[in-house]
């Protein structure tokens, strides 16, 4: 009996896309009705419980990261020279990702396009940790913004709110730090970027 071939790994066996960075592949970990915060098992390519969600913070959108990308020395070069202060290392892991979308969808563990409008660099404990906001391509409501400016503010500030308290413990200081906020264009040199520190990641 013939072995079928074995899955892909998300982030190392799947394309971050021909088009690249204008329309670019994520792959989804986490939804909004997760109560379970879900990420990759950089081994095996799997999804694993992180922990469970002990707070009221719930992702507000689709969540996960671009394939063969990785936040490293460019990312934490890249982060030094747009928020004016030293920023030494990225932190480690493939780009992380947000998509909008007005659909409802279930589940993680799925791969979509989506169009990147914009991004938070945020500082995690001193190492670059930017986070790429995005719409689902041919989303009937978020296909219609082309940058993040164009988003309603309500919504921007709901994305940093979570971002800058998601990992916020009860009397322990605040870790995220907002650096900067950007739209489509810089959105492209980040993930360019990332996908360069990719090809040049330590084995």
């Amino acid at each position: 009996m013939a072995k079928t071939p074995s899955k892909a790994h998300p982030w190392h066996g799947i394309s971050p896309g021909e088009k690249a960075p204008d329309i670019i592949t994520a792959f989804i970990e986490i939804v909004p009705t997760d109560t379970v915060k879900y990420e990759i098992d950089k081994e095996s390519g799997y999804l694993k419980i992180d922990r469970p969600q002990q707070y009221s913070n719930i992702i507000p959108a689709l969540y996960g990261f671009v394939p063969q990308t990785y936040c490293g020395d460019g990312i934490a070069q890249l982060a030094s020279d747009r928020s004016g202060r030293i920023v030494e290392l990225g932190d480690g892991d493939p780009l992380d990702i947000c998509v909008l979308t007005e659909r409802e969808i279930t589940h993680g563990d799925i791969l979509l396009q989506a169009i990147p409008i914009g991004g938070f660099r945020l500082i995690d404990k001193g190492e670059a940790d930017d986070k790429i906001i995005a719409v689902l391509k041919g989303d009937s409501m978020y296909g219609q913004y082309n940058d993040l400016s164009e988003l309603p503010v309500a919504v921007v500030k709901r994305l940093q709110h979570y971002f800058l308290t998601y990992k916020n413990l009860p009397d322990e200081p605040a870790v995220m730090e907002l650096a900067n906020v950007y739209g489509r264009d810089e959105a492209r040199d980040v993930i360019r970027t990332a996908m360069e520190d990719y090809a040049n990641m330590p084995a």
